[in-house]
């Protein structure tokens, strides 16, 4: 589904001292800014970009953890057969070149020669078929194995050829070798990939590798001498685990940071009004593949009744989110996809603010206030809603008041519960216990949605969490997935929006613009349509500001 990056950036409240030996540049933060940042400076090899993680990361085993700071970090670490350049059109990463049978039923991968595990070992097609069985091996606790199901067959002839046998037409097959992160056989052939010491000890066979990782507090990359892709300029990464989003933008304004995700507040009003934040840092500004929802426990009463999220639908008015929460920053959605992108139905319109419809509507599933407290109740049990969201996201709190506020005009008492993100995942979202959740999902740059919306996509570990179901919604996903000319599978897709909408299993509350600051001595960044992390390898620090430090 994803190569998620996503991740909420956050930070303790504690300024760290970061004391170079050799300083030839110092940013001393407000209010100091050296000259130097502005100065073209030629590319230089070294250096470490300070960056930081809103939560400790669970798994490096990429289809294992599916946490966003997880991906982030392992997304340094592994390679996949494929990846999206900055037009985000596929290109080899480990293939050097590929090819698709003439009746589209096979592919036939080429690997790139002499390629090498961080360990020296060497990266075979042996490595690409482990990697494969283990995620479709049903013993694997991932949420990515569907996208596998239909391989008939995997073949490696040579150490250097993969083919790929499809039991039917797949369209989405090369977007999901793509999203497969290839494993080391040698060290992992033989293991419980559940529970494998590998998952925090990785040896991957991209631009970085693990340096050291303490629990709770950093993990630190350093850069793989024998990458696929060649050494990156930048020499480690080192990310500081902080949940507290004001502490980490301190850290930011005190210039001990490179790199952070921005709130709304912190990207227009904040950023405006400092002019030593404006010397110091450059802000980028794009729409992503992403949104945020209030997602329903569709198994749980009365949030299996259409008529009560249709209702909580027009309840909530999303423009009032996007003023408040996002201060303007994104935009409102009718169906999970990126705007703009062929399989979003021009004609779809997100359900409007409309509290009197909201009441008419409850009011038909049996919800009227008898006892006149101001909350509706239905065979003698009030309507009260529990919403569940992780504690470190500012945005997401606030958007869980303004629901709060407006579900209480139309009589539905909502208590909020913030909580950790490792438990949110494992109390909550792993075990479908809650009421409804707000979230987000990072999407595929393929329109496929079948790990997320599909009736078999239910269980431990799986995204389909809200536990929908919809047989004609299966069967768009399913034909989505055999069709391959572009336009009738946007068709498709569109389709398969229009069904979502109309069932309503949860509200799109809107889609973010990434907001991102980063410091000014880190040189190399391209904006494209596919952000600006795409040529991480390519960033560099001018060597006059590598050892760039903040002092007392």
């Amino acid at each position: 589904m994803i190569r998620t990056r996503q991740g909420v950036l956050s930070w303790p409240s504690l300024l760290v001292l970061m004391l170079l030996s050799g300083c030839q540049a110092q940013d001393n933060g407000p209010g100091s800014t050296p000259a130097s940042l502005d100065e073209p400076f030629p590319p230089a090899r070294g250096g470490q970009l300070r960056n930081a993680v809103g939560a400790d990361a669970s798994n490096l085993i990429p289809f294992i953890g599916a946490d966003s700071a997880s991906h982030e970090i392992a997304g340094y670490l592994f390679n996949s057969l494929l990846k999206y350049d900055r037009n985000l059109e596929l290109e080899g990463d480990l293939a050097q070149n590929w090819r698709i049978s003439p009746d589209g039923l096979s592919i036939t991968f080429t690997l790139r020669p002499d390629l090498r595990w961080a360990d020296g070992k060497p990266l075979t097609s042996a490595d690409v078929k482990y990697t494969f069985q283990t995620i479709i091996d049903p013993k694997t606790h991932t949420p990515y194995g569907s996208d596998y199901t239909l391989v008939k067959s995997l073949e490696t002839p040579d150490a250097r050829t993969v083919v790929v046998h499809y039991k039917e037409r797949f369209a989405p097959a090369l977007s999901t070798w793509a999203g497969l992160s290839i494993l080391p056989a040698h060290i992992l052939k033989g293991q419980d990939i559940n529970a494998t010491p590998f998952s925090r000890q990785p040896v991957g066979s991209s631009y970085y590798r693990l340096g050291n990782w303490v629990p709770g507090q950093r993990i630190t990359l350093k850069d793989n001498p024998l990458s696929t892709g060649g050494r990156p300029l930048i020499s480690a990464i080192n990310y500081r685990i902080m949940p507290d989003p004001a502490a980490q933008f301190l850290e930011l304004s005190a210039g001990s940071l490179d790199q952070m995700s921005l709130t709304p507040v912190q990207y227009t009003r904040v950023f405006p009004a400092r002019e030593d934040l404006r010397a110091r840092y450059n802000t980028y500004k794009y729409l992503g593949n992403n949104y945020t929802y209030l997602g329903f426990n569709l198994k749980r009463p009365p949030f299996n009744d259409r008529r009560v999220r249709l209702a909580i639908n027009y309840a909530i008015d999303k423009q009032e989110l996007i003023d408040g929460v996002q201060l303007g920053q994104g935009l409102v959605i009718a169906a999970p996809f990126k705007p703009g992108t062929p399989w979003y139905p021009r004609d779809l319109q997100p359900y409007p603010y409309d509290p009197r419809k909201a009441r008419a509507l409850l009011a038909e599933a049996g919800w009227i206030d008898h006892d006149g407290d101001g909350v509706l109740d239905r065979n003698g049990r009030p309507f009260h809603l529990e919403i569940v969201t992780n504690n470190a996201n500012e945005s997401r709190q606030l958007a869980a008041t303004l629901i709060q506020r407006r579900l209480k005009e139309v009589g539905i008492d909502v208590q909020i519960r913030l909580v950790e993100w490792a438990s949110f995942l494992s109390q909550f979202i792993n075990t479908s216990n809650f009421d409804a959740v707000i979230l987000g999902w990072s999407l595929s740059l393929d329109p496929d949605q079948y790990s997320i919306w599909h009736s078999s996509e239910q269980g431990p570990g799986k995204f389909n969490f809200i536990g929908y179901s919809n047989p004609k919604v299966d069967q768009l996903l399913e034909a989505g997935r055999r069709e391959m000319d572009p336009q009738r599978r946007a068709i498709i897709y569109q389709n398969f929006a229009r069904e979502l909408h109309k069932d309503a299993p949860m509200v799109y509350l809107f889609a973010p613009y990434s907001l991102v600051a980063v410091h000014k001595r880190v040189r190399g960044i391209e904006p494209a349509p596919a952000g600006i992390g795409y040529n991480i390898e390519d960033w560099y620090i001018p060597r006059p500001l590598q050892n760039i430090s903040i002092q007392r």
